[in-house]
């Protein structure tokens, strides 16, 4: 199959095709730029926390987007590259490992979106977040529950947030072989837990994670998040 070819939609996923009945109403308003964001990688164990943001058109649609979870990898792929050649404006922006340990989550998901914001080239009118959490705060924000099933622009961003940090995360693999990261992409699984216990985190380990505390350490530096240190350690880091 050639590279942007899409497949044929599974029917399982024929109905659930998400529209732009958000996007619509806010264009009716008079903003030109409406942008969708959806995240991927909290839940991980190692890698950075990506989000993608897209900005679609007005006047094209794109079949076959969907919620990323609900596609195969080779079915993000796929679509992935029909995005970034169909959206008006699309970006990524990550928090990496140790920004992740520093910032706590929540400071991570705001230097993300951040840096996704900056990347687009072009300044938001308004931006559709998924969720019930504004990490943006702008002031601009409309939090969709389920937006990446429901909202077009949020949809594509959930595929272009997930296909890039896959791609890190199997880029990643070679340097780490210990821990399988081309098939679990950082989260949690059983190959990935035997590895930690046996040989300590990798140099793209969220060290300062709960989940870190009994784990060997051959040497490595656990961080400890700014947010959580005592007021005598601020700057320093804990082995």
């Amino acid at each position: 199959m050639a590279p942007g070819t899409a497949t044929t939609l599974r029917p399982s996923l024929k109905r659930k095709a998400p529209g732009t009945r958000r996007e619509r109403e806010l264009w009716e308003l008079g903003h030109q730029v409406v942008v969708g964001i959806d995240e991927v990688g909290r839940g991980a164990w190692a890698g950075p926390l990506t989000l993608g943001a897209v900005v679609i058109p007005k006047d094209k649609r794109l079949t076959k987007v969907r919620d990323s979870k609900m596609l195969t990898e080779r079915e993000r792929e796929v679509m992935y590259e029909r995005i970034v050649g169909w959206a008006d404006a699309w970006s990524v922006g990550h928090a990496w490992p140790e920004e992740c340990d520093e910032l706590g989550m929540s400071g991570a998901q705001r230097l993300a979106a951040r840096r996704a914001i900056a990347g687009l080239g072009v300044v938001p009118d308004q931006v559709l977040l998924d969720g019930n959490w504004d990490f943006v705060g702008s002031g601009n924000v409309t939090k969709i529950v389920k937006g990446d099933a429901t909202c077009l622009s949020i949809a594509a961003a959930s595929i272009v947030a997930k296909v890039t940090r896959d791609r890190l995360m199997r880029e990643c693999a070679d340097a780490h072989p210990w821990f399988s990261f081309e098939t679990n992409k950082g989260y949690p699984c059983p190959r990935h837990k035997t590895a930690l216990a046996g040989v300590g985190p990798s140099a793209i380990h969220r060290r300062s994670w709960v989940f870190m505390e009994h784990l060997p350490w051959a040497g490595a530096v656990r961080s400890v998040p700014l947010h959580q240190r005592p007021d005598d350690s601020q700057g320093t880091l804990f082995a």
